[in-house]
């Protein structure tokens, strides 16, 4: 078994204008996820083999900060604009971590400037927005310009072995598939008001944030497409207090929605930021007629598998520690029963996108991927405000091969 994506092929063509010299990359925004990028482009190359590049820019509104973090994160330099850094002749790559209300105007505007370009999930805080996006990767990709959406889960060792054990037929046919992403830093009723909590500049709230990731899986795991949902939002904490006294939150507390798959396939999801006593646990159960497969983030290094196909007298679920070698992206890492962290599925979304800019092959998720999420979330958003009704999922497109 090899590292998913790309494994199979060597570096053998780099684009042109960046062939005599490493890549050179920016990134936009230094907070939560500026800082889990930046820790996976600082150690990539240390532990796989990518093609060269350099960490050339930080990208933050305050400038001292971003300077501050700059230097903390290894990277060459700091700046506040990141329209100037687009004029770049030495920017090659762009990755957008800032907050997803900003992601379509950079994300378009990069890829307009010639830009590879990866951007954390959701996509965009809008099914518009998401769609431009697309339609500007598109026409990028005939240009020879990469893009990726950052759904980081896709590289934990044990989802993409579970992934390769439905694709190979352990499981048999899979009738159906469960996803909850429970949190709880919102349960106190005194937790601040942040930007994840007003509609205008976060979309939504766990239905984009944490659902977003447990949809892609759903469809990243099975090889099948989200075609109808019934959904339902809720609200637990109406009012918030804010930098300007108490104000209105705006987006969702938890969803819940079932789902119809292609396949004949049934699933569902839930996603809660006020789930008491879950710190961040995406379980996943995956049920077929020859076995089924159990996952939680929380031991993000353990998958447990059933065989159905075993004598009834030894059937019952196992404990696989995906630790070995043979395990995908672990040849890179420590000697067997050495775990390793959640930091570690962003090192392997950076290999995976150079080296899909270096061979010249799509990278995967792709900005399809992303919006065939939104157009999900939108769905479950609808049959919500229509009173749960089942609701097509808009145009749905085929789950992406790869990794």
């Amino acid at each position: 078994m090899t590292t998913p994506a790309h494994t199979d092929q060597s570096p053998v063509s780099r684009q042109v204008s960046q062939a005599d010299r490493p890549l050179g990359v920016a990134a936009i925004g230094y907070a939560f996820m500026g800082k889990a990028h930046s820790n996976a482009w600082r150690n990539v190359a240390s532990f796989f083999d990518v093609p060269a590049f350099e960490q050339k820019v930080l990208v933050g509104r305050d400038a001292t900060q971003v300077a501050e973090a700059a230097a903390k994160y290894g990277w060459a330099e700091s700046a506040t604009d990141w329209r100037s850094v687009l004029e770049r002749d030495d920017i090659d790559i762009v990755d957008i971590c800032a907050p997803g209300w900003m992601h379509a105007e950079i994300a378009i505007a990069a890829l307009e400037a010639g830009k590879h370009v990866l951007v954390e999930k959701p996509l965009a805080n809008t099914l518009a927005e998401a769609e431009a996006m697309t339609d500007a990767a598109a026409t990028a990709r005939s240009k020879g310009m990469q893009s990726m959406i950052g759904f980081n889960y896709r590289r934990v060792p044990a989802l993409a072995l579970a992934r390769e054990l439905i694709a190979e037929g352990r499981l048999g046919t899979v009738r159906h598939i469960r996803a909850a992403y429970l949190q709880d830093w919102l349960s106190d009723a005194q937790s601040p008001m942040t930007w994840r909590l007003r509609k205008e500049t976060a979309g939504s709230g766990a239905l984009g944030d944490i659902a977003s990731h447990a949809i892609d899986q759903i469809q990243y795991l099975t090889g099948q497409t989200i075609l109808e949902t019934s959904g339902v939002l809720k609200t637990f904490i109406a009012q918030r207090p804010g930098p300007n006294g108490t104000e209105d939150v705006t987006v969702d507390d938890a969803a819940w929605a079932t789902l119809w798959l292609t396949g004949d396939m049934g699933g569902s999801v839930e996603a809660s930021r006020v789930a008491t006593g879950q710190k961040n646990s995406l379980r996943i159960e995956v049920y077929g007629t020859d076995g089924a497969l159990t996952f939680d983030l929380e031991s993000l290094n353990e998958l447990n598998f059933l065989d159905a196909t075993a004598p009834v007298r030894e059937q019952g679920f196992r404990r696989i520690l995906v630790n070995e070698p043979e395990h995908p992206y672990l040849e890179a890492w420590w000697p067997q029963g050495h775990i390793i962290g959640w930091e570690h599925t962003f090192t392997h979304q950076i290999r995976d996108f150079l080296i899909a800019i270096d061979t010249g092959q799509a990278p995967s998720p792709s900005f399809e991927d992303g919006l065939q999420v939104q157009r999900v979330l939108a769905a479950v958003e609808a049959s919500a405000n229509n009173k749960s009704t089942i609701t097509a999922v808009a145009d749905p497109a085929p789950a992406s091969e790869g990794a």
